[in-house]
């Protein structure tokens, strides 16, 4: 991200109240018809600060929290509930440790596809195929991933696309794999 956006509001222990976003001074900065400005230039700040315009009249509140074990999906889902573009990430004392975005959660999912192959191959020979090399090729484009060659059991193969499917930034698996080995048959 190249600036902020927001700047969150704390309590004199550190606690968050909530934060004030360029929405919420967007109003405040301008004429209410001009609703496409960026953050107030230094003389509107100069402005609202002689107007007395303190962060507790302008901060949306109360702060929408996350903690640092979180999971993206688990931030994501408390964005989407709380219709919040950024949380505040708090430790076990509710300090201010840090501030994600949407914008940072989008991050994770805009993998160069190198890097997704390079994770999936390393996934693949270590804990399926436990061979080396691997007779399983993979190839990325646009977070799509195709999986090509044979594998010595058959049961192999749905392994190898949920784990496919479970790599951060895969859109889509297509798997082209054979067997050697039919080991889901089940006998007389």
């Amino acid at each position: 991200m190249t600036g902020w956006d927001a700047v969150p509001v704390l309590d004199d222990d550190g606690h968050p109240l909530g934060v004030v976003s360029e929405g919420d001074l967007l109003p405040k900065s301008a004429d209410q018809g001009d609703y496409f400005r960026s953050l107030p230039t230094p003389e509107d700040w100069e402005r609202m600060k002689s107007e007395g315009a303190r962060a507790e009249e302008l901060m949306s509140a109360p702060a929408v929290c996350a903690r640092p074990e979180w999971t993206v999906a688990e931030a994501a889902r408390l964005m989407e509930a709380q219709n919040v573009e950024r949380l505040l990430v708090v430790d076990e004392n509710d300090l201010l440790v840090g501030v994600v975005s949407r914008r940072d959660l989008l991050q994770i999912f805009l993998r160069d596809d190198d890097t997704i192959r390079h994770e999936i191959t390393g996934e693949i020979r270590a804990r399926t195929l436990r061979q080396e090399p691997s007779p399983v090729t993979v190839a990325v484009r646009d977070g799509r991933v195709e999986v090509h060659g044979t594998v010595h059991s058959r049961s192999l193969v749905p392994v190898i696309e949920r784990l496919c499917r479970t790599v951060d930034g895969v859109v889509s698996v297509s798997e082209h794999l054979g067997y050697a080995v039919d080991d889901t048959e089940s006998g007389p």
